[in-house]
């Protein structure tokens, strides 16, 4: 089993063993934001990967002696054995097929791969559409020409899929080895290693901006218009930031191909080669690597019908080479773009981090690299999460999964890999969202419902008897939850239950009371009360936001009056949603007497809910 029997949030928020370990070693490396060195070993000089390396400090992958405990690594199995709601995953699967009909238009995808697990097990794993439909788009009518029904292939389990910019995961975790040996340091500029990247004003940016993207490149430039290597390096070293370094945050492919520069200059070796012998190799990623054979193309979803404008290049349909135009134009290999890859190896790759670095008996990377690359490097740049590559805490494509210390990334293609460490799940979703054309689909919608669904597969557990009331996770709803009127004596009268929080920050639930049968609701300030920390007081009878996914006791004093109405009220806007609230046990008491207890069948079937449901998950 892995570790989630009980198959719910409780003892996964802050201050439990799971959050704790998760923080372990952030303190120790926050001060210089430097990783120390970590020996290299002579294996590892020689460009090749070590021998044994057992302890959280490896100079290259490798696999640990017989005594040192294996991390848990990938099998299928059932929801149950995953510790997740069987139909939650069934709906994530619904909604997913539902995005390959008009989105609103036109399919989203032509088809998908999706995989869903906790802890060692893989509950889903699920096939949905075509890798391969159409074999030219028609301008004209804005159609897609589809293959004779002979030559299309369906998606497949182990269906190879161009990541896009999910490349740029590898490209992060391969300079972060960089860093455990010493040979790169986090805080150095760029041009300490690359002299002429520091031309145009780039003299300043470092590596860790980069990484983060606050290096102040703006988002792309046609490198693919330069018909040489040495070109386009020269755009590189030409391009000025467009704004100071480390002013903002501004996503770019820049960023990352100067990463990758970097990389193969101190390593003296090509980027695919150290993709292959510091990450695919030692885990086994058969599945997984820059410019894939042709023999491999049959299970390759294609991608688009790439023709200008809307294409950088005329090259007709891709299918088997990368999409991303500068990527293709530097031989398929590139720090941004360029790896493919299969669910079932990204998988494999997400419960190694989630591991902290190590899949079974082999570790990639030292359990401090991994806090690090989960750290939040942007704080700077609210609603702009970003650690050492990984993106954490957006909603916009991690749905309700999002926690600040849920991390991931997407692709242009239509790809995502989205790790939890707070419920221990991953979600990978790969669709082949430009075949046959960049602009059939917008927004990420089937990557929020996916994430949302896994979200609600991993059960709240009611704080009191068999059933908690929730809110939902609809985007711009209004949902109230009202208890009777009371009559309540001069002073005295308090409200207490139990409340489980997380929603998107701009969402909002909020307690309020009324002394005039409703006609008028006021807000009702409250303290709240995690389990283990001291309570907290919400003088605005408000809250939203992260709360640790764990329950929290409530007290608020009542006014003093006759019919004082209590209602909780959960406001959410047009975007996206947080994992809901629940709330559990209330209990009005006035001078020592209870007046309303929803233990009681009685009080319980006055309640007034709308919107909200008696759940048992």
């Amino acid at each position: 089993m892995s570790g989630h029997a009980a198959g719910d949030e409780t003892g996964t928020g802050r201050g439990s063993p799971t959050r704790r370990r998760w923080g372990q070693g952030i303190m120790a490396l926050a001060g210089a934001l430097v990783l120390a060195p970590l020996p290299a070993g002579p294996a590892a000089a020689a460009g090749r990967p070590s021998g044994p390396a057992p302890g959280p400090a490896p100079g290259s992958p490798g696999t640990a002696p017989a005594s040192v405990p294996r991390a848990p690594t990938l099998r299928h199995g059932t929801a149950a054995r995953a510790g997740l709601l069987a139909p939650h995953l069934r709906q994530l699967v619904t909604d997913a097929e539902a995005f390959l009909g008009p989105s609103p238009r036109h399919p989203w995808y032509a088809g998908a791969v999706l995989l869903a697990g906790r802890g060692g097990t893989v509950a889903l794993h699920r096939p949905i559409g075509m890798a391969v439909r159409y074999e030219r788009y028609d301008e004209k009518t804005d159609t897609g020409v589809e293959f004779p029904p002979e030559r299309q292939i369906p998606m497949a389990a182990d269906t190879v899929f161009d990541l896009a910019s999910v490349s740029k995961l590898f490209t992060s975790l391969l300079a972060v080895r960089q860093m455990e040996r010493g040979a790169l340091e986090l805080e150095a500029t760029v041009a300490s290693y690359l002299p002429d990247f520091g031309r145009a004003g780039k003299q300043g940016i470092t590596i860790r901006q980069l990484l983060t993207h606050t290096s102040g490149f703006r988002a792309w430039i046609p490198l693919y218009n330069a018909p040489t290597r040495e070109g386009k390096l020269e755009l590189v070293w030409n391009e000025a930031p467009i704004s100071p370094p480390g002013a903002v945050y501004l996503y770019s492919d820049l960023n990352l191909i100067s990463l990758q520069l970097v990389l193969e200059r101190i390593t003296g070796r090509s980027l695919d080669t150290l993709l292959r012998e510091e990450i695919t190799g030692p885990l086994g990623l058969h599945s997984t690597r820059y410019n894939p054979p042709a023999s491999w193309k049959p299970r390759i979803a294609a991608t688009e019908d790439a023709r200008k404008p809307w294409s950088g290049l005329d090259r007709g349909l891709v299918w088997g080479e990368v999409h991303d135009e500068n990527a293709f134009s530097l031989g398929g290999v590139a720090g941004h773009a360029g790896v493919f890859s299969s669910a079932w190896d990204l998988a494999v790759l997400g419960r190694t981090l989630l591991n902290r670095g190590a899949y079974g008996r082999t570790r990639i990377l030292a359990p401090e690299s991994v806090d690090l690359m989960f750290t939040n490097f942007n704080t700077a740049f609210p609603g702009h999460d970003h650690g050492l590559g990984f993106e954490l805490y957006q909603h916009w494509y991690m749905g309700a999964m999002a926690t600040p210390h849920t991390a991931g990334h997407t692709g242009f293609t239509g790809t995502c890999l989205v790790l939890d460490p707070t419920t221990d799940s991953f979600l990978v979703v790969l669709g082949n969202s430009v075949h046959p054309v960049r602009d059939w689909r917008s927004g990420s919608a089937p990557r929020v419902a996916a994430g949302t669904n896994l979200a609600r597969a991993v059960a709240v557990r009611p704080e009191h008897g068999r059933t908690a009331w929730f809110s939902g996770t609809d985007s711009a709803s209004t949902a109230t939850l009202t208890l009777p009127a009371v009559d309540v004596s001069s002073g005295g009268a308090r409200l207490s239950c139990a409340l489980w929080w997380d929603t998107e920050p701009a969402d909002v639930l909020v307690l309020e009371t009324s002394v005039d049968g409703g006609d008028v609701w006021r807000p009702l300030p409250f303290t709240t009360s995690p389990h283990g920390e001291g309570p907290q007081e919400h003088p605005s009878g408000s809250v939203g936001g992260w709360s640790g996914r764990v329950w929290h006791r409530v007290t608020a004093a009542l006014p003093a009056g006759r019919g004082v109405a209590v209602r909780w009220r959960c406001t959410t806007d047009q975007l996206y949603v947080g994992r809901g609230v629940y709330v559990d046990g209330q209990r009005i008491e006035d001078g020592g007497r209870v007046v309303f207890d929803e233990v009681r069948p009685a009080d319980a079937a006055r309640i007034r809910p709308a919107g909200w449901t008696a759940s048992a998950d």
